[in-house]
């Protein structure tokens, strides 16, 4: 395939790489793109916030922020960052020695292969094994690279642990935003690893433009538009 990406993987409580790989398979169960997507008025990309409209539905997606990790002609991957599972990544990965006594919770990134874990990090310098997502932010990286952010972090530096990640195949994420499902905004570390994420969706929401519309062309060309609340007092679900 014409790109793969590695991330981590649970298997029996030993942590292990696995090669996530934009394919077909790699997005059954969900509905088929469109032979022809339609115009998306939001630019998309990689190192941009998907902020799902508040009349998604899919509960895989409700009130939901997804980084976009990878975007290109294959596909796109991304990443939930505003639901925290219950679970410790020590929980997770019990043979892991790093993560004994530690806090680092373990976030449900989305409904592709959930047994899965993918790491973001938060550092100065690009990790080995690790790809560009954002300025300062990497996905993937290795054990050294774990265990130096947990042993001996630098100013700010940090990581979270995403179970599974999100995943649209070739025209499908253009076609859902056609729709008005979802609405772009520049993503910022901050908001990743900073901020309290059960909040993150409705502050998403107050940072859209005013008056706070989701604008989308549909495939025949006409408009429509989503108003969305202005106080919602809601998190994720």
């Amino acid at each position: 395939m014409a790109f793969a990406r590695h991330g981590w993987l649970a298997a029996g409580g030993t942590l292990v790489l696995c090669g996530l790989v934009m394919s077909g398979s790699l997005f059954q169960g969900r509905p088929a793109a469109a032979e022809r997507a339609p115009d998306s008025l939001p630019p998309l990309g990689k190192g941009v916030f998907l902020v799902a409209s508040p009349n998604l539905a899919d509960p895989n997606f409700r009130q939901t922020v997804v980084l976009i990790c990878e975007y290109g002609p294959e596909g796109t991957l991304g990443v939930i960052v505003n639901r925290p599972s219950e679970f410790l990544l020590s929980e997770a990965l019990p043979k892991l020695s790093v993560l004994k006594g530690t806090s680092y919770v373990l976030f449900l990134g989305g409904p592709v292969q959930p047994s899965g874990i993918l790491m973001l990090f938060r550092v100065g310098e690009k990790p080995v094994d690790t790809r560009h997502v954002l300025e300062g932010v990497y996905l993937g990286g290795n054990m050294a690279t774990l265990e130096r952010v947990i042993t001996q972090p630098k100013p700010t530096e940090t990581f979270r642990a995403y179970a599974g990640y999100a995943g649209w195949a070739p025209g499908q994420l253009e076609f859902e935003m056609a729709m008005g499902s979802w609405a772009t905004v520049h993503a910022d570390p901050a908001s990743i690893f900073d901020k309290d994420p059960i909040g993150l969706w409705s502050d998403m929401l107050k940072a859209l433009s005013a008056p706070r519309v989701i604008h989308s062309r549909l495939a025949h060309d006409t408009w429509t538009s989503q108003i969305l609340p202005s106080e919602t007092g809601v998190g994720p679900s």
